[in-house]
């Protein structure tokens, strides 16, 4: 098994920025996903900001995996969309300059119509999104979870743009009733950037739930070695949304992932 690049979300750290990159360090990881909010949002991290923050991260060898770009609603809904268009054009402009060149997003469920209003609308705005990416070098990648693999597949296949991939998050499917097996090998080609996050499924009447990593029901030995049947050779994120001890849970979970790859 090919080794990946482990990365961790700082949200899912709960610290400031700052400690937040020093624990990510101790732990070991080569790089982080930060969400472009706040102090980091492209309105507000100037330029010096930039070169700041990219001086940071070098000072604790870490490498940018990716920014999220978190949206109050999808892609495709009409309520603002020519802003909120914008605002993820300007993430993917900060993407670039900060190096990761990568950002991801959730983009709403897939309209099962294909030709639908709400189907028309998403795929307007992920091709100038796609666009934008072509004219930058960035890549927006789809967050999974609301459909399977197969039908985000389908849905991507329509439109033609190289900037435009997936981001793996095998508990998201399984929370959604979706096999992340079976959605992974679906999406062959697509994957840009995985997240590492477990879920367990609680019983028949009730749903899925997000569980620290190596505690749920995703087969990580089986589903490692899908992500390299399918070539992925790029980050695999820790994300742990929920928790007491979110922490803990992410530096437990580096130490699990490292059982299953080999060393340098």
């Amino acid at each position: 098994m090919k080794r990946l690049k482990i990365g961790v979300s700082l949200d899912s750290l709960g610290l400031p920025l700052g400690r937040g990159l020093e624990e990510a360090a101790r732990l070991g990881a080569g790089g982080v996903q930060v969400d472009a909010v706040a102090d980091l949002a492209p309105k507000t991290l100037s330029e010096t900001g930039r070169r700041q923050f990219l001086h940071l991260l070098s000072s604790h060898n870490l490498e940018l995996a990716a920014l999220g770009c978190p949206l109050r609603h999808g892609l495709g809904s009409a309520e603002g969309q020519e802003a909120r268009i914008e605002h993820v054009k300007r993430v993917l402009s900060l993407s670039y300059d900060l190096r990761a060149r990568m950002v991801v997003v959730q983009p709403g469920r897939i309209p099962e119509q294909v030709d639908s209003p709400a189907a028309r609308l998403l795929s307007e705005a992920l091709l100038a999104l796609g666009q934008h990416g072509d004219r930058t070098g960035t890549t927006l990648a789809l967050e999974t979870g609301l459909e399977s693999g197969q039908a985000l597949r389908s849905f991507l296949d329509r439109l033609e743009s190289g900037s435009l991939g997936v981001a793996l998050d095998p508990a998201n499917l399984l929370m959604n009733g979706f096999n992340p097996i079976d959605s992974a090998r679906a999406l062959h080609g697509r994957v840009v950037y995985a997240h590492a996050k477990d879920a367990r499924q609680a019983g028949a009447s009730r749903t899925a739930q997000e569980v620290p990593l190596g505690h749920g029901n995703i087969d990580w030995l089986h589903y490692l070695g899908v992500l390299e049947e399918i070539e992925y050779r790029g980050w695999l994120t820790l994300i742990r949304s929920s928790g007491d001890n979110r922490l803990a849970d992410i530096a437990a979970g580096v130490q699990f992932l490292r059982r299953f790859m080999p060393g340098p």
